[in-house]
């Protein structure tokens, strides 16, 4: 592990399309303003950089934070059939996030993975996705609504005491997704869900002292925003460079 001049935990981050390219670069900045607002450094992955590559750079960073996508997983990925509404699969950034999974898990690295990142994560871990929500809820309001709507969480989970919501009380939250976790990957359990129609809004690790947080909303679009889901959102950032920053002191 090299040690940095300014002792910020390094977050690898993994460009969010391969074939969106513009998207892309206007996604990214604000995975890394949220890291940045929470004292950690962030490091892009490209998908110009080789396998050997990528394990180079993985092996100065302290956790991976996997985002969100406009793409969506490969349902043979998780023996399913294709629905109509499944958007196209982007290859190249599966490829990356198998990369970055693969060092989490096998370092014991901080893992947050946020809307699509969540889905990676979850069959990753041999789990399942509702292809399409076919709800009454708004789960893809994206940014024409601040506040989409809010998510139950389980008061006895170590998201409860990220965010504070020890007394069961929801939990405003910014969301922008068509799909969710059906079959809960190994090693991950549900722990919170959207309160009118049971979608599964946000995973953790059952592994203890490994922190994986997953979320099926963007808190990195609310950090500043001054409203509701703002501190929540803050909060979600810190608790994961702090883990961040005790990798990084275990290592070096």
């Amino acid at each position: 592990m090299t040690t940095f001049a300014n002792n910020a935990p390094r977050i690898a981050i993994p460009m969010p399309h391969s074939g969106d390219l513009d998207y892309a670069e206007r996604a990214i900045p604000q995975y890394e303003n949220a890291v940045h607002g929470a004292g950690g450094d962030p490091v892009r992955i490209g998908f110009d950089q080789t396998a050997e590559e990528v394990k180079k750079a993985l092996a100065t960073c302290d956790a991976v934070l996997l985002p969100g996508s406009r793409a969506d997983i490969d349902p043979e990925k998780y023996h399913a059939a294709r629905h109509p509404k499944t958007a196209e699969i982007d290859a190249k950034r599966d490829g990356l996030d198998s990369l970055l999974l693969d060092d989490a898990y096998g370092t014991r690295k901080p893992v947050l993975a946020i809307c699509y990142g969540l889905q990676s994560l979850n069959v990753y871990r041999a789990g399942s996705l509702v292809q399409h929500i076919e709800s009454a809820i708004n789960h893809n309001a994206g940014r024409a609504v601040p506040n989409a709507h809010t998510v139950t969480i389980d008061p006895g989970s170590s998201l409860a005491e990220i965010v504070g919501a020890h007394d069961g009380k929801p939990v405003a939250v910014n969301s922008s997704h068509h799909q969710s976790a059906e079959a809960v990957g190994n090693g991950l359990r549900v722990v919170a869900r959207s309160p009118q129609d049971g979608v599964i809004e946000a995973l953790e690790g059952t592994e203890p002292g490994h922190f994986v947080l997953a979320v099926q909303w963007h808190p990195e679009r609310s950090v500043n925003d001054g409203l509701e889901v703002a501190e929540s959102a803050r909060a979600i950032f810190r608790a994961f460079v702090e883990a961040a920053r005790k990798k990084n002191a275990s290592l070096t």
